[in-house]
């Protein structure tokens, strides 16, 4: 389930395209030079400019969230997988923001909230899904981008109805109302693509899906909807579903469902042991989705979402939290493939808060676990060294700095700089050119 938590804003570069006029053709007359100089270089820089925004708007955008993923996550992700040198895949792009994670009624942000300001422009509260500060619905970016005729996604290693995904789909009170999410996915939203885990939430209680109620690595895990059977219902609305790596890969068809597991795609808070190894793996989703969504001639809008960078991080497992991160960065690889492939495409890459106010630490820095001020976790090997490092975890909760984001693809240099969470939203409007 969603964490609450704290994000930011992300700096970076841009690029700036100068025009210039026509010159004026020799054979007018004098007379008329002035006016026609005026009118001519008027006509030509408008359209210059609507080239230009043309140029620069997206067919596809592809917004990948890290949850819980602040910048000092990024970067033991980093020194554990390219080392003190290398860059990621999700750090390998030219354009880097800062983005700030207030929650419209705290200091500290819950995924809920955060999602919501991303994915609508509006700051509400925490636990709120869709919803301004005063419980009204707001409309949300793939709603308007599903109005314009693009096809619209969400994956996911979390419940697909959790709080990330459901913020981008969905209208509710309260974020634990996850069969009524998955009812709006299907009646109100219509997302083309759904993939990730929450089974339990689709089939009423009593009626266990392909996952069975009960599972030896979570015997609290079992069906709970409140909805009927959406799972069916999908089904007669013309998604095919799957619920494996064999069947997804076979799925035809622009509508498809994925439920991989009863709840998350891995164990966290558990009493048997937190373990990362989803049966469908975050790049082979966003593969499937992209390649899906991408048959539109319209575009398509896609957000993917690795949960288990926030979860693991509430129980201050550097190692799955790494672990997690390493998926993320291979998702993100198989986007910028896309993109290279398909230059109209935009891929952005950020976090809705950062989890556990964790710092990363050499070997011979002084522990401060032992009084009690700090969870200190590793060794973790430095990539390609024989060094280690350290991570100090100093909450098991969320906190309140800022985050980054990084970008490619037109328009991504309108991602630099530093902004509220909310701006995401509001630069992504402009660039679709969608309409309210």
């Amino acid at each position: 389930m969603k964490k609450h938590s704290v994000k930011k804003s992300l700096l970076a570069l841009s690029a700036l395209t100068v025009l210039s006029a026509p010159l004026l053709s020799s054979d007018i007359p004098k007379a008329f030079a002035a006016s026609a100089t005026k009118s001519t270089t008027a006509q030509a820089s408008k359209g210059q400019n609507a080239a230009s925004a043309k140029a620069t708007a997206p067919k596809n955008v592809i917004l990948f969230i890290g949850d819980g993923m602040g910048e000092a996550s990024r970067n033991a992700i980093r020194l554990a997988t390219v080392g003190k040198s290398g860059l990621l895949e999700m750090d390998n792009m030219p354009v880097t923001g800062l983005v700030s994670t207030s929650s419209g009624d705290n200091l500290v942000t819950d995924s809920a909230a955060a999602a919501t300001a991303i994915a609508t422009g509006v700051k509400t509260y925490n636990g709120a899904i869709g919803m301004d500060l005063n419980k009204k619905p707001v409309t949300t970016i793939m709603e308007l981008a599903k109005k314009a005729g693009m096809s619209t996604g969400v994956v996911t290693t979390s419940q697909v109805t959790d709080a990330t995904g459901a913020a981008f789909g969905a209208h509710v009170e309260k974020r634990s109302a996850q069969s009524e999410i998955a009812k709006q996915y299907l009646e109100k939203s219509k997302l083309d693509v759904i993939l990730g885990g929450g089974e339990d939430f689709w089939y009423p209680v009593g009626t266990a899906g392909k996952h069975p109620d009960a599972p030896a690595e979570d015997p609290e895990e079992a069906s709970k909807g409140t909805q009927g059977n959406l799972v069916e219902q999908a089904k007669k609305l013309g998604y095919s579903y799957v619920t494996d790596q064999a069947e997804m890969k076979a799925a035809k068809g622009s509508k498809l469902l994925g439920l991989f597991a009863n709840e998350e795609m891995f164990q966290a808070h558990n009493k048997l042991g937190n373990s990362y190894n989803p049966t469908v793996s975050l790049p082979d989703m966003t593969a499937k989705a992209i390649d899906v969504l991408s048959k539109n001639k319209k575009g398509f809008f896609l957000m993917v979402e690795e949960e288990g960078t926030d979860e693991m991080a509430h129980d201050n497992e550097g190692e799955l939290t790494i672990k997690a991160g390493q998926q993320l960065d291979k998702a993100v690889k198989v986007a910028k493939d896309y993109a290279k492939a398909h230059p109209d495409t935009l891929v952005l890459v950020t976090a809705d808060h950062e989890t556990g106010g964790l710092a990363i630490e050499g070997k011979d820095a002084k522990d401060e676990a032992d009084d009690g001020t700090t969870n200190e976790d590793g060794p973790f090997t430095i990539h390609g060294t024989d060094e280690t490092f350290y991570i100090d975890w100093t909450t098991k909760g969320h906190t309140a700095v800022d985050v980054a984001l990084t970008a490619m693809g037109p328009g991504s240099s309108q991602f630099t700089g530093n902004y509220p969470n909310t701006a995401i939203h509001d630069k992504l409007i402009k660039l679709l050119q969608l309409k309210k």
